[in-house]
């Protein structure tokens, strides 16, 4: 008698576009996004049950389009059907061989579906696949580029939220001087903020240097400084760190496991950042790994995200344990939410206790 197949074999892959209005332009320092352009996956599994995942492309922070991402998973819909989800790191391995390499967030969106649609089938929350260490995280929110007006507004509107530490993107125009006015806008509208300064890789050493100097003359004192520097500048991050006394975090120098290991012989970074949309779920558990053997501390973030990509990374955050700072926040900015389920925010607490099944997000109306 032949043997029944697999209900985790994939019947189908399905790529749409996701584009979603943001309240406003979401600025770092080199460059804005005005809508939130990204892609929706759907993986079917042979038993009917269905799995999602989001792409989100971010150009101005890693190159990523959403037209490319579209195109990696598209291909990927000729290839896949008839794999086991329930293998999605091979899945995930293959992806990158077979062309989902230079995409990242294509990626991550791939093995979200594959790994949501498995956990829905078998009835388990995506939080305790990762380990089940948790259910809540502390985020933060940022404060993106614009005057000091804006900043000050922004600190101000996110402290109501019951949102305390506030992280804010710097290295735009304007210098140091800029960022400095700013900075001390937004501390003057939320006095007492714990401040994560994010220069998303757009600062000279000389520039950084400058930064340093002119919030130490104001007694502003950061609680971290996340990729101040170029990606490729280890050792310049190694010497912001020891000149400032600061904590320094790695973002977009640390993107795969490669990349971790550099980061870790060069002394680069006391924080990673892990955004599952550089380069995959599969690739930050490896990350994590190698944070964690060398005594890095951890940071959970992502690109543009709704609230299927920012409860994915919750899931991953909680279920794994141990980090320390959560950035957790862009479905803030959107205007609208086309999904249900999900993580639950209340203040600055994120939990996601309530979700019963997979990562616990499901599409609406339409996109259905």
């Amino acid at each position: 008698m032949a043997r029944a197949p697999s209900p985790t074999l994939v019947r189908s892959l399905r790529v749409a576009p996701l584009d979603i209005a943001l309240r406003a332009p979401f600025g770092i320092s080199r460059g804005a996004q005005e809508t939130a352009a990204n892609a929706l996956v759907t993986v079917e599994l042979s038993d009917g049950t269905l799995g999602w995942g989001e792409a989100a492309p971010f150009q101005a922070y890693n190159g990523e389009t959403q037209a490319a991402a579209i195109d990696a998973l598209s291909r990927a819909a000729a290839w896949l059907p008839g794999r086991d989800a329930a293998d999605w790191r091979e899945i995930a391995a293959d992806f990158r061989a077979w062309g989902g390499t230079g995409c990242g967030s294509a990626r991550c969106a791939l093995e979200t579906a594959l790994v949501d649609a498995v956990a829905r089938r078998d009835g388990i929350p995506l939080w305790k696949l990762f380990g089940g260490a948790g259910t809540e995280l502390r985020t933060d929110m940022t404060v993106t580029m614009g005057t000091p007006a804006d900043a000050a507004e922004a600190a101000r509107s996110i402290r109501r939220r019951g949102i305390r530490v506030i992280k804010a993107k710097v290295g735009g125009a304007g210098g140091a001087a800029a960022d400095l006015e700013r900075i001390s806008a937004i501390l003057e509208a939320a006095p007492g903020s714990p401040l994560v300064l994010d220069g998303n890789a757009g600062m000279d050493r000389r520039r950084a240097g400058n930064l340093v100097g002119g919030l130490k003359a104001r007694g502003i004192d950061p609680i971290l400084l996340e990729q101040w520097l170029p990606a490729g500048d280890l050792d310049g991050m190694r010497a912001l760190g020891a000149e400032s006394g600061w904590r320094v975090a790695a973002d977009e120098g640390v993107a795969t496991a490669e990349d971790a290991a550099r980061a870790v012989a060069a002394g680069a970074a006391a924080v990673f950042n892990i955004k599952l949309m550089k380069a995959g779920v599969a690739e930050a558990l490896k990350v994590v790994s190698i944070a964690r053997e060398a005594g890095i501390g951890l940071m959970i973030g992502g690109n543009i995200e709704s609230v299927l990509g920012m409860s994915m990374s919750a899931c991953f955050a909680a279920g794994l344990g141990g980090f320390e700072f959560a950035d957790l926040d862009t479905p803030f900015f959107m205007a609208e939410n086309p999904f249900e389920g999900g993580y639950s925010i209340d203040g600055d607490r994120v939990s996601v206790a309530a979700i019963a099944a997979g990562h616990g997000v499901a599409p609406r109306g339409l996109l259905l």
